[in-house]
């Protein structure tokens, strides 16, 4: 899209409690869905061993990184669990026509 909105996938495409990857611009994010159906997206990559977090454990707000078991607050990107204490960068998320679009604002 022109306006800097990228569509990341459909937002069936996310089973409910789960994370996807998705590659943009040399970049690895992840997007999420809750429980309630909102949609949220960080950098794909654990800040302490850059693991993808897609393949990574979701229950409530938080990420479990699958390597070491470090885990994030994905609404806010808050580390919350060692050996994880770098914050993950959050990108804005919006959902129109059944798909999810992320602002990745890479600059």
């Amino acid at each position: 899209m022109s306006d800097g909105w990228v569509e990341a996938c459909a937002a069936g495409d996310i089973d409910r409690e789960d994370v996807i990857r998705f590659d943009h611009a040399g970049h690895t994010f992840a997007v999420y869905r809750t429980e309630d159906d909102r949609y949220y997206a960080t950098d794909g990559l654990c800040t302490h061993e850059r693991v993808h977090l897609s393949g990574g454990f979701v229950m409530g707000g938080i990420i479990e990184c699958p390597r070491h078991n470090g885990r994030f607050d994905f609404t806010t990107g808050q580390a919350r669990g060692a050996p994880a204490c770098i914050d993950l960068k959050t990108y804005p998320v919006k959902v129109e026509a059944g798909k999810v679009f992320i602002f990745p604002n890479l600059i």
